[in-house]
């Protein structure tokens, strides 16, 4: 009674969810392998606590990235939303630098 439809839709479930299965094993392997650097990592820069200025820089960069995605998502663009952006630019980028150099 299956449908040839029924089987391509099992066939092409099944490969995507072996290549998924893969995808998601390959980032346990490059996760395991990356432990002894990451390690290095939060001995030399992280372990003394992050001061003022680094904060600074660490949240401008997050502040950016995350904008810039949120105005992709929200559909008008870079300039659409402008107006709105600047504010919450400037409010989330105080609140995430105080936190970065609170926490770390």
């Amino acid at each position: 009674m299956t449908t040839d439809n029924d089987s391509k839709d099992k066939k092409e479930a099944r490969t995507l969810a072996i290549v998924l299965l893969i995808l998601l094993a390959a980032l346990a392997g490059a996760a395991l392998l990356a432990m002894p650097m990451l390690a290095d990592f939060n001995q030399a820069y992280l372990a003394s606590g992050v001061d003022l200025k680094d904060a600074a820089i660490i949240a401008f960069a997050t502040t950016m990235v995350v904008l810039v995605i949120f105005a992709i998502a929200a559909g008008d663009g870079l300039l659409g939303e402008l107006q709105f952006m600047l504010l919450g630019f400037f409010l989330f980028f105080i609140v995430l630098w105080l936190l970065i150099a609170w926490i770390f």
